[in-house]
């Protein structure tokens, strides 16, 4: 996810100078990007699992979380690379992988997948993003909120789907409550797309993203 203050271009932790180009050409900031990609797809996904769409929705999940949520956020992470932005990179080449992975989980048969192994694949994603929340404290108020909400959303939907052991209950609270969380994650990534994306039509920025000290 996007790094650095929204209308600059500096590197993770520190100013960097800008990547080497050649003939006059500047790259552009891939961060709204990997963003949005990973905002649409964590919106429509945590709609089923608040129960605000059936879980016949999940149609709709699998390409975004094989085309948006992964290829695209992946791509957005090696671009990212080439901008000389470390976080950004790992975060989304990560988060791009996470719903590649997601989308092969889906496609399995139902009998193959656990919700065992779902939990056990949510709470390794949860450990990452609690890496990712604390590295994202030194880039801006925004970008952390983003990441917290995060954290608590992945560790609520392990939880969630361990309880799902030996039951048939498909409308799990706790699973319903991580579905509100990632619709509240969903909003804050748009919002730090849209933030970056303005502060490059406009040449300024104009949504406050609150940078924190460095």
């Amino acid at each position: 996810m996007e790094a650095r203050q929204v209308g600059a271009r500096e590197a993770d932790v520190a100013p960097a100078p800008e990547p080497a180009v050649s003939g006059g050409w500047t790259p552009a900031n891939p961060g709204p990007l990997g963003l949005a990609a990973f905002a649409l797809t964590t919106f429509v996904l945590s709609m089923i699992n608040a129960h605000l769409v059936g879980p016949r929705g999940a149609a709709a999940v699998l390409p975004l979380a094989a085309i948006y949520g992964g290829i695209v956020q992946l791509l957005a992470g090696m671009w990212e690379f080439r901008t000389g932005n470390t976080f950004g990179a790992v975060a989304f080449s990560s988060y791009g992988a996470f719903w590649i992975g997601l989308y092969v989980i889906l496609k399995l048969p139902a009998l193959a997948v656990t919700p065992q192994a779902v939990s056990l694949y949510l709470w390794g994603w949860s450990i990452f993003t609690v890496l990712m929340l604390v590295a994202s404290l030194r880039t801006t108020g925004a970008l952390a909120a983003v990441f917290l909400i995060l954290t608590i959303t992945f560790f609520i939907l392990a939880i969630g789907n361990a309880s799902l052991v030996g039951t048939t209950n498909v409308t799990n609270g706790t699973i319903k409550l991580g579905g509100w969380l990632g619709i509240v994650t969903a909003a804050g990534a748009w919002y730090v797309a849209f933030a970056g994306v303005v502060a490059s039509t406009f040449g300024r920025d104009i949504l406050p993203v609150f940078p924190l000290n460095r």
